[in-house]
């Protein structure tokens, strides 16, 4: 075209994208995703900081010699480690993890370690993405993630329902970071599906804090799960915000220039409302807890602020160009800003010297608060249609999907219409949220 005009259209198009991508770059900031969101508080942030410690601690090889403590220590009681597994006993299937009874949270913890740069297996498990393939209970979940969790409920399953038999009163917390978050969050789903069916565990006892997690499931299930999963990520993290597979990165790492040319073209002529309905793009799991500390144009660092929310739109879907972006990512730095947004949560909620009693009408506020925008973001997610492949709301009504007789169904009519599932129609995803909603 350009020869016959003697105008280089096509090369015009492709600087006035590249262009126009650079500029939404260079002057979005990290801090700007979350500038809607609420604060968060410290009742329901309080777990996180300790999370972070017994995530951190897997990466030890030897808790009696730590080589990564925060200053504080990691808090463990060595007793209390019910069960350590590494490499060699997972053989490559899951990273390592162990699972610790915290009798002072009253708590049952399984904390997963994250991705190993040594090992070809972590790899693996996380280019094993297989876009819009692995169907479950009405959307798309990362297959290899899946695999991996699936494994792991089939090896603890018994050991952790027998746990919380012993201790009735505990509750069973998933923990993971980076590549361990995205089997958290799955494994909390499955769980969570399963309800307490064989060695299941009732999903009332489930929560999951996915700590900078990948991207592993579709926008129909990181909103219903929002209620049992919590993903928290530090300002500017990279991988919560990579939607290009990492598939696709590492087979065009040598020309990556073709792959920026293809993703800024498409970054610009895309639109939002096309990106939502498409049922095999995969979305930061649940609930979103966001660190803040830095501002646009801001070289100073600024006391951590925490924002949470359940957003259907704007689920972290910019890379932010930054040099923190790969630093925000680091367990360590992670647990240190949380810990000290937790003492100015606890330092500003005490200055305001509220008394018990309010204090306690104020916690079933915030769980009154929370239901109703659970509820609003289900609604959102019908009104703009984001695409869920069947009716199958698992995770509050009856008709819950596990390892059966619904799951080969939708393995079927996912074949029937090549390998990828038929969409609802509006009628349908309302009836269906409308179900949800008297549930919740």
């Amino acid at each position: 075209m350009s020869l016959l005009t003697g105008v280089p259209i096509l090369e015009c198009m492709y600087v006035a994208a590249c262009a126009r991508w650079a500029w939404k770059r260079c002057v979005h900031s990290g801090s700007q995703d979350s500038e809607h969101w609420g604060l968060a508080d410290s009742y329901n942030f309080a777990p996180v900081p300790r999370l972070c410690r017994l995530v951190l601690s897997v990466y030890e090889e030897d808790l009696r010699v730590p080589k990564w403590a925060p200053p504080g220590g990691y808090g463990i009681n060595l007793a209390w480690i019910y069960k350590r597994a590494d490499y060699d006993n997972t053989l490559g299937r899951v990273p390592p993890y162990f699972i610790y009874v915290d009798h002072q949270a009253q708590g049952i913890v399984l904390a997963i370690h994250g991705l190993s740069l040594k090992r070809e297996s972590d790899y693996a498990l996380l280019l094993a993405r297989k876009v819009g393939q692995e169907l479950f209970d009405g959307g798309y979940v990362h297959h290899g993630l899946r695999q991996a969790a699936r494994w792991l409920l089939d090896e603890e399953s018994k050991t952790l329902s027998a746990l919380l038999c012993e201790h009735p009163s505990y509750k069973l917390t998933l923990a993971g970071h980076s590549l361990g978050a995205g089997i958290a969050a799955i494994l909390a789903m499955l769980m969570a599906n399963l309800n307490g069916k064989g060695n299941g565990v009732s999903r009332d006892r489930i929560r999951c804090y996915a700590i900078a997690p990948a991207r592993c499931m579709s926008l129909s299930l990181a909103v219903r799960y929002a209620d049992a999963i919590n993903s928290v990520v530090l300002q500017d993290d990279f991988l919560p915000r990579t939607t290009t597979p990492l598939e696709d990165i590492f087979k065009c790492i040598c020309c990556l220039p073709c792959l920026l040319c293809v993703g800024c073209i498409s970054n610009t002529f895309t639109s939002e409302e096309r990106l939502l309905k498409d049922p095999s793009r995969l979305y930061t799991p649940g609930q979103l807890y966001h660190i803040v500390e830095r501002k646009l144009c801001r070289c100073s660092r600024y006391p951590p602020v925490v924002r949470t929310a359940i957003p259907v739109e704007e689920r972290f879907e910019r890379i932010i160009l930054s040099c923190n972006a790969t630093m925000d990512h680091s367990l360590v730095r992670i647990e240190r800003v949380c810990q000290k947004a937790l003492e100015l949560l606890a330092e500003k909620e005490n200055a305001q010297k509220v008394p018990g009693m309010e204090k306690m009408e104020r916690q079933a506020m915030l769980e009154v608060e929370y239901k109703e925008q659970h509820r609003e973001a289900l609604k959102k997610a019908t009104s703009l249609n984001a695409s869920c492949a069947f009716p199958s709301y698992g995770t509050f009504g009856k008709g819950a999907w596990g390892k059966g007789e619904s799951e080969s169904f939708a393995a079927d009519k996912s074949k029937q219409h090549g390998g990828r599932a038929k969409s609802l129609d509006r009628t349908t995803m309302e009836e269906a949220t409308s179900s949800l909603v008297q549930s919740t």
